[in-house]
């Protein structure tokens, strides 16, 4: 609650003892009623409330008690004060001002003594009227209390006996949060501070303090305990930012706004304890700048200012509470001084010399080379150059070096050394901002350079570039085109031109070399792919023989002129007509002409005039410049009809030819066209007449009558021979034995061996495969084989041993026939044959097992294997 630090006065002793100021309520009505206290003491004083029931409790709004007058103790007032009957004779305004003086100055004093109670219910033995109320002020009590747990104040009721009555406490720090930081003593009324508070966290607490029986029957209406936590100064003041920056211009005059440093306090703004003070603790050696303790504005105080000198402004700052005296905190602001266009760019130098080659442009000379002292990059630093004198003919240019601010002088135009051998330019340099009128004048913002021109060997110089020119397709070779001609612009120099191609695609010009007369090669081509819309492109060079030679290009454009040297043609020299002249639309002709406009259409269709018979039953009528339309003039017969036409072009001179058009004439239906199966479309232009037609028709189908025939009589005769086969095999069928593919190769075995060689090997003749085709071996891949050597005959059977071996030997190394003397592989046969297998002769090693007795009922052709396998 703090501590006294001086003295008491007579008076302000008396105030101390007053911590709680009454408040005069509306007086209630002068009627006797019995009355209630509550008593409540603080730390060396007590204060008696009496709270009256009122004399009409219903008009109030409630049935409990009301504050009624104060009533002191006399014996417990501390020594040395005024006797209370002097506060008597004193006026209410004068009490209440010394009750408020008394309470401010409790804040700062620490009364020391055991707490009186506060009878907040009082009950007096007689009926006494209710004059005054009392207000219940705060209870104070400091932050950061440290005598835990601290008595803050006690509360009695007289209702009961003195351990009769049970009291509590409910509200924040009670049984809200935060929980524990208040208690009561139930029995004896006492109010403890159980944990050091914090009035940044809370500063105010509102409790409701309750009076109960032992039986816990509310003995009086529960009453407010409002506590106040006093601030203490325990928190530092904070800037709101750790660096501060601002900006101010090189120059500015005193007073001049720079930037504003801002910061907080946490605790009580109403008091000392967040009163905040600003000041620079330093800022270098000169003061330039001062910052307003209350507000924390920092201003210029003098002239100065030069970023060319000192560009940044680093200030330490401080902000103190307690009005300056408290606690302290710091921070930096750095005050950055912007620059402005003070300081003029200048050269170097004077003079600068530079030399440059003819005939180039846009290449550099050389530089100008210049300094500023102002901000590098800024609009206030960077030069922008002037060329004043010596370049009328705009040959030159000067742009900035943006690294360098330097200027580069280059140009733009080629020079020629000819004409001039050198120039004198006056230049002038200045920034691209506008100079302060307080800068001073720069002392070289002009210089004079000198540019040499050098002599070089130039490029040959064509008169017209590109050249155009015309020739007539189909030239003959050696016509004259043009002559491209070149000039060299070194005219000290004595140097000879020579001329040759370096583009020609088709090859078609001839160059010459000393003059540049351009002729044709070979005759020109209008149909070559290198034609671009009539006109053909080549590149003709031109050298010089200096050493190192220069060479110019030049481009000669040739446009192909179009010679009328084709006639129209139609484009379908066939049609078809109506018979009737009034049926149908006409034939329509059309003709195309290989010559480009205007050597083309419009084309002119007309009937032959060698055949003026013609003009009698046929017409032509122009429809536009490329159609015609043909009509009969009367009936004709339907048929074929060939006219004699004349086209003619429109070129300069005209082309025409005579072309002949094979007209069908036809009986056509209502719509104009002709009806399928009539005589006119089965002639379809084929130039024929319809007995010739038939004719033709009638031989076609004795022809197919004639094949048809043949084809019956070879196939009967192939069956009549096969027949006579069959009768053969009977007389001896031995030489006929079939193999089937099943067991073997099939009837292809049929012409592999021919027993009759056996028999008579001298009248043996070359035999020939009946297919026209060598059999082929399936055991082997297919492809070509050399044909095998012919072997000699035998001349007697004794060779025919040696006969059969050696065709053995070849059959078994070629690979073109089948394999039959090879083991054979069985297909499946199926099921439920009544007939056994052929068994091979690799099937067993013995005949024993064998019973070829069933051969004899296969009939007369296995008569013979039945003789030979059968049973004995």
């Amino acid at each position: 609650m703090g501590t006294a630090a001086l003295p008491l006065s007579p008076l302000r002793a008396l105030v101390t003892q007053l911590p709680v100021c009454p408040v005069p309520l509306p007086q209630a009505p002068a009627r006797p009623s019995p009355h209630r206290t509550w008593a409540v003491t603080q730390p060396g004083h007590r204060l008696i409330l009496a709270r009256s029931s009122g004399a009409h409790p219903e008009r109030a709004g409630h049935s409990g008690p009301e504050l009624g007058a104060p009533t002191h103790r006399p014996q417990q007032h501390p020594p040395g004060l005024w006797p209370l009957r002097a506060l008597a004779r004193m006026g209410a305004a004068h009490l209440f001002f010394l009750c408020l003086l008394a309470q401010g100055l409790s804040l700062s004093m620490e009364i020391i003594g055991p707490p009186s109670p506060l009878y907040l219910w009082r009950h007096p033995k007689g009926l006494n009227r209710v004059r005054r109320a009392w207000v219940i002020p705060p209870i104070s009590v400091s932050e950061n209390h440290k005598r835990i747990p601290y008595t803050l104040v006690q509360i009695k009721s007289d209702k009961q006996q003195l351990g009769g009555v049970i009291y509590s406490i409910k509200g924040p720090g009670v049984d809200e949060e935060p929980l524990g930081v208040f208690s009561i003593d139930k029995f004896t009324g006492k109010v403890f501070l159980n944990a050091m508070l914090d009035r940044e966290k809370t500063d105010h607490f509102r409790l409701k303090a309750f009076a109960l029986d032992l039986r816990g029957s509310t003995l009086e209406d529960p009453t407010d305990l409002e506590i106040v936590v006093v601030d203490q100064n325990d928190n530092r003041p904070v800037f709101q930012q750790e660096v501060f920056t601002g900006h101010v211009l090189e120059g500015a005059i005193p007073g001049t706004y720079v930037t504003k440093a801002e910061a907080t306090d946490a605790d009580d703004p109403d008091t000392d304890n967040a009163a905040l003070r600003y000041s620079i603790l330093d800022q270098g050696d000169t003061e330039h700048f001062s910052i307003d303790d209350l507000t924390g504005e920092i201003r210029t105080v003098q002239v100065g200012l030069d970023r060319e000198v000192v560009g940044v402004y680093n200030l330490t700052l401080q902000v103190a509470d307690m009005s300056g005296d408290g606690l302290t905190n710091t921070a930096t602001a750095v005050i950055y001084v912007d620059d402005i266009n003070d300081n003029a760019p200048e050269f170097t130098r004077e003079e600068f010399s530079m030399r440059a080659d003819e005939a180039v442009g846009g290449i550099d000379v050389g530089r100008l080379e210049v300094q500023d002292k102002d901000l590098p990059g800024s609009p206030n630093w960077v030069a922008k150059f002037t060329i004043l004198e010596g370049d009328p003919g705009g040959q030159f240019a000067i742009r900035t070096d943006p690294k360098t601010n330097d200027g580069i002088l280059s140009v733009v135009k080629p020079l020629d050394h000819e004409s001039r051998e050198q120039y004198q330019l006056q230049v002038a340099v200045q920034n691209e901002a506008p100079l302060q009128a307080t800068a001073p004048k720069a002392a070289r913002g002009l210089a004079r350079v000198t540019v040499e021109v050098q002599d070089v060997n130039e490029p040959p110089v064509f008169h017209t570039n590109p050249l155009r020119a015309s020739v007539a397709e189909g030239a003959a070779p050696g016509t004259d085109i043009i002559t491209f001609f070149a000039r060299d612009p070194d005219t000290q120099q004595h140097q000879l031109i020579s001329y040759f191609k370096d583009y020609d695609p088709e090859d078609w010009l001839r160059v010459d070399r000393a003059t540049g007369r351009i002729q044709t090669k070979r005759a020109i081509n209008p149909a070559s792919p290198f034609l671009k819309d009539g006109w053909y492109r080549a590149i003709i060079l031109a050298s010089d023989d200096a050493s190192p030679p220069r060479t110019a290009t030049g481009t000669l454009s040739i446009e192909i002129l179009e010679v009328n040297d084709h006639a129209p043609l139609l484009t379908t020299p066939t049609g078809t007509l109506c018979s009737d002249p009034g049926q149908g639309s006409g034939l329509i002709l059309s003709a195309t002409d290989e010559d480009l406009p205007p050597h083309g259409a419009p084309f002119h269709f007309q009937l032959s005039p060698s055949s003026p018979e013609l003009a009698r039953n046929w017409s032509i009528s122009q429809l536009n410049v490329t159609h015609a339309r043909l009509r009969l003039r009367t009936e004709a017969q339907e048929g074929l009809y060939s006219l004699t036409l004349l086209l003619q072009d429109s070129g300069k001179p005209s082309q025409q030819l005579e072309q002949l058009l094979n007209v069908t004439v036809c009986h056509c239906g209502e719509a104009g066209v002709c009806i399928p199966g009539a005589a006119a479309l089965l002639a379809g232009g084929a130039g024929i007449s319809l007995a010739a037609l038939v004719i033709a028709l009638a031989s076609v189908i004795l022809l197919l009558l004639l094949i048809l025939l043949v084809a019956v009589f070879e196939r009967f005769r192939q069956q009549v021979q096969e027949k006579g086969l069959l009768d053969g095999l009977q007389d001896d069928v031995r030489d006929n034995i079939l193999n089937y593919d099943e067991q073997g190769g099939g009837e292809e075995d049929q012409d592999a061996y021919d027993i009759n060689q056996l028999r008579h090997p001298a009248e043996l003749v070359p035999q020939t495969s009946l297919r026209g085709r060598p059999p082929l071996r399936k055991d082997t891949p297919y492809h070509r084989v050399p044909p095998q050597p012919s072997r000699a005959l035998p001349t007697s059977p004794s060779d025919i041993a040696d006969f059969i071996s050696d065709g053995l030997e070849a059959a078994d190394n070629d690979p073109s026939v089948p394999p039959y003397d090879t083991a054979l592989i069985y297909d499946y046969e199926g099921e439920g044959s009544l007939a056994g297998t052929l068994s091979s002769i690799l099937s067993s090693l013995g005949d024993e097992d064998q019973n070829y007795d069933y051969l004899r009922d296969w009939g007369p052709r296995f008569t013979r294997l039945a003789d030979m396998y059968g049973q004995h």
